[in-house]
């Protein structure tokens, strides 16, 4: 299991909740580490395997998707990388990815095909998504009659905050904002249409973009299960919490934890740990087609 990583050879830029970001001059080294966050804050247990998961589900969609936006990744190992990495292979095996330094856009690009999450809670109480009125009678885990772009502004303290399409616009004009929203979407629908494939029903995903060598650039993580909800197709009953195979198992414990939210989280279980391996390995073997060599 990894926590982090110390890397004495490159500068550490960025140590996030989940990835360890270096300055590479030109490039930028991304690690995701086998830390797990929820409700914004670092859980203090480990998933072993989770980093290895995610940028190995983030390469395969970086690949899969590059012909719909062009993204940030350079090279996902470790052979031909600068020599003062090359100590480090070992720590970085299966986690790392070198990619291209973008100018990040501060919001989350959120599409969503079914009403879960913060999109049914808005739902509940105001009949809305995204301040768009959706039609009555909606249950949660329902499928929505066409995907729907909801962005999040993203904030340094705190939660990201839900805003509407014409605050987007508002904010970095309509060109833009009907890229992103429009790219989003095709994005969307190409993950969903292979994920369906394999049995899995792609709920909702957020993207990020920036800019890299002056154009838009897909960068971060892409279609992992902490950053998407990923439902178990023949298990979808909506009307209910779906089973599935994401980070969600980790927030239904917490919630029924007696954790306040305030004081530091608690460690979880062992079974609890295990099963949420088994889930993230699960989903990449589902998507790629293939076993993680772990």
């Amino acid at each position: 299991m990894l926590p982090e990583t110390r890397l004495d050879s490159v500068p550490l830029l960025h140590r996030g909740k989940v990835r360890d970001t270096y300055d590479l001059g030109e490039r930028l080294l991304m690690v995701a580490t086998d830390r797990i966050s929820a409700y914004d804050r670092v859980l203090p247990t480990l998933i072993p395997d989770k980093g290895r998961v995610l940028t190995g589900l983030s390469v395969f969609w970086f690949q899969k998707l590059g012909g719909i936006i062009p993204n940030h990744l350079v090279s996902d190992g470790t052979e031909g990388w600068p020599a003062h990495l090359a100590a480090t292979c070992g720590q970085l095996d299966g986690r790392a990815m070198i990619v291209k330094k973008a100018d990040r856009l501060p919001y989350e690009c959120v599409v969503r095909g079914y009403l879960a999450g913060s999109g049914w809670s808005e739902y509940q109480e105001k009949g809305t998504l995204a301040g768009e009125v959706l039609p009555e009678g909606l249950r949660e885990g329902d499928r929505l009659r066409e995907p729907q772009f909801t962005p999040a502004r993203k904030n340094e303290l705190g939660h990201d905050e839900n805003i509407s399409f014409e605050l987007l616009q508002d904010e970095v004009g309509y060109r833009l904002a009907s890229k992103l929203r429009d790219v989003s979407i095709e994005l969307y629908e190409a993950g969903s249409d292979h994920a369906s494939e394999r049995g899995i029903l792609l709920a909702d995903t957020k993207f990020e973009f920036g800019f890299a060598e002056g154009r838009l650039t897909l960068i971060d993580e892409v279609l992992t299960p902490d950053s998407s909800r990923f439902w178990l197709a023949d298990e979808h009953e909506p009307g209910r919490s779906q089973p599935s195979l994401d980070k969600q198992y980790v927030r239904d414990w917490l919630a029924h934890s007696g954790w306040d939210r305030e004081s530091d989280p608690p460690e979880l279980p062992a079974d609890v740990v295990a099963a949420t391996r088994a889930r993230y390995l699960e989903a990449y073997r589902r998507i790629t087609g293939k076993e993680l060599n772990v």
